[in-house]
């Protein structure tokens, strides 16, 4: 069996989810991503997801996608090989299948399956759907990532018991309570428990046994991103709603009007800090003039402090 304590270890850390950089044609601008993931990996992060949805990765191209994982590992190995990808698959149960074949032949040690955008989802069905993924990469930690407050903590447990190689979960519905209820009902114990809604939640969900949390804040400030995680690990809440305090109207701006913001929000960040374009593909759009001035105040003030 798989011995998966390094991919284990991987997502009870910052789990930094990068942008998609495009050209001024629109296309994956490929030598601004992998410096975009060396800073990353420069500044200490240690996981990264490639096709996340900060990375946009429904507005990818299937090409862009698998080009994408390759420029990650790429930049891992030029590191040192000493960071842990976790790849970022989905749509229809075939594709899905395919690109975690695909991350797993490119050397990634994880996959991240994207909530099933089917308007039709059973909890069986979502089951199924995962462990179709889990079984054809049975060597590839595998990482439910969890939108749906409708799936109980029951069809994780299911899950995990058919499938060895699925060791986290990605919790993502708003609501630390149901959380912790989720949690225990699949075995606390039995998955890494990732806090997928990023830095504004990670304290409570902390508090109810999360180990890690996801992150798009960490490509514009990835110093702010490890206090938080310190802060968490040494159990000092107080310190870490410093950090909160100091990123909520950012991440606010991000989450509002059901997070139609959300990458836009980080790319306007880069692109004041010269680290990338500010373009978004539809359906994002990039932010109007008065916002962006609030963006790049918010950054000046991270700078000075």
């Amino acid at each position: 069996m798989t011995d998966f304590s390094p991919q284990r270890a991987a997502l009870a850390d910052v789990v930094a989810i990068p942008v998609t950089p495009f050209d001024e044609r629109d296309r994956l601008d490929a030598d601004t991503y992998r410096a975009l993931v060396r800073r990353l990996l420069d500044a200490g992060i240690r996981t990264v997801t490639p096709n996340g949805n900060t990375g946009e990765f429904y507005s990818l191209t299937p090409e862009e996608r698998r080009l994408e994982v390759e420029l990650t590992m790429a930049e891992v190995r030029e590191a040192g090989g000493g960071a842990e990808v976790v790849v970022g698959v989905g749509h229809d149960p075939a594709t899905a299948v395919a690109a975690a074949e695909q991350a797993r032949d490119a050397g990634a040690g994880m996959v991240m399956v994207h909530q099933p955008v089917n308007p039709y989802v059973s909890q069986a069905g979502w089951v199924d759907y995962h462990r179709a993924v889990a079984e054809a990469v049975p060597e590839v930690g595998v990482v439910p990532y969890l939108r749906n407050p409708l799936i109980d903590g029951s069809a994780l447990a299911r899950l995990g018991e058919a499938c060895p190689n699925v060791i986290g979960v990605k919790y993502a519905v708003p609501d630390a309570a149901r959380f912790a209820a989720f949690a225990r009902d699949a075995g606390p114990e039995r998955f890494v428990w990732v806090a997928g809604l990023a830095e504004l939640y990670a304290p409570a969900y902390f508090a109810c046994g999360a180990t890690g949390f996801t992150s798009g804040l960490v490509n514009v400030a990835p110093r702010i991103s490890l206090e938080m995680l310190r802060a968490l690990r040494a159990g000092d809440f107080g310190a870490a709603m410093e950090v909160w305090e100091s990123i909520r109207v950012f991440e606010d701006l991000r989450a509002a009007q059901q997070s139609a913001n959300n990458v836009s929000v980080v790319k306007e960040a880069l692109a004041h800090l010269g680290l990338c374009r500010r373009d978004v593909r539809p359906p994002s759009r990039t932010l109007p003039e008065e916002q962006r001035a609030e963006i790049a105040g918010i950054v000046k003030g991270w700078e000075a402090a």
